[in-house]
């Protein structure tokens, strides 16, 4: 399945459903991430229910700590 995440183009295998399952195909289901699907942003409660599907734009951002 091709998604767009981040701006880029990005082939993913069809078998993933949700965000949750993207997150952790990702290797980023240990940190805290905000997603946006199609400009909605999706909490962290809904994360696990909310389908992905070809062509979506996705956004992901993440924290880092620094100083």
């Amino acid at each position: 399945m091709k998604l767009m995440i981040n701006g880029e183009e990005v082939q993913v295998p069809d078998s993933l459903r949700s965000i949750t399952e993207l997150l952790e195909h990702l290797k980023l289901d240990d940190q805290i991430v905000i997603a946006e699907v199609n400009q909605d942003i999706i909490s962290n409660e809904k994360q696990s229910v909310t389908q992905i599907k070809e062509n979506d734009r996705i956004e992901l951002v993440r924290f880092v700590g620094g100083g």
